[in-house]
């Protein structure tokens, strides 16, 4: 991001940022819960109950919550050798090449925002839990919440990302 950059660009980049430094503190919580509960079990033949429905829901959150960051910041893998070659050779077919999988990809997270706003709003309705009743129980909804969250925000950084390729140099 330049200092011309415009204030939505700005906007959206902070949240991205935040929502990539919440994923890191969920990383950090899972890695002390795991390993206190690793520690009861060895020094107490205790574990704590609903480690594993936590680590599973947190998971998922941890990359709808990092994926648009990923994206902003060309983090995420994705195979470039042909488009390197290209880039030196034809790169107007590679810029078209990196916008067209840029707009495959928000396709596909339409389509997981699509399906994830009915999954949510059932799970929110239904109140919806992990867990054994009586034992250990957390509520779904928060992280299928994250998820459609994510998306859109993977979408928009997607979308500046094909914008990217085809604008003046230097302008945002």
């Amino acid at each position: 991001m330049n200092r011309e950059s415009s204030a939505p660009l700005r906007t959206l980049f902070k949240v991205l940022a935040g929502m990539n430094v919440a994923g890191a503190l969920l990383v950090v919580m899972l890695l002390v819960l795991i390993n206190v509960d690793s520690l009861g079990r060895t020094f107490f033949s205790n574990s704590i109950l609903g480690v594993h429905e936590i680590v599973e829901l947190s998971l998922v959150a941890i990359v709808f919550l990092q994926l648009g960051d990923a994206v902003r910041s060309g983090r995420l893998m994705r195979s470039d050798g042909l488009l390197t070659i290209l880039d030196q050779r034809l790169p107007v077919v590679a810029r078209s090449m990196r916008a067209f999988f840029d707009l495959v990809s928000v396709a596909f997270l339409v389509l997981i925002v699509v399906g994830g706003v009915p999954r949510f709003m059932e799970s929110y309705r239904n109140n919806e839990f992990k867990g054994t009743a009586q034992l250990f129980t957390v509520p779904e909804w928060p992280v299928k919440l994250i998820i459609v969250v994510g998306a859109i925000a993977a979408i928009l950084a997607f979308l500046v990302s094909a914008w990217r390729e085809f604008r003046p140099a230097g302008r945002d």
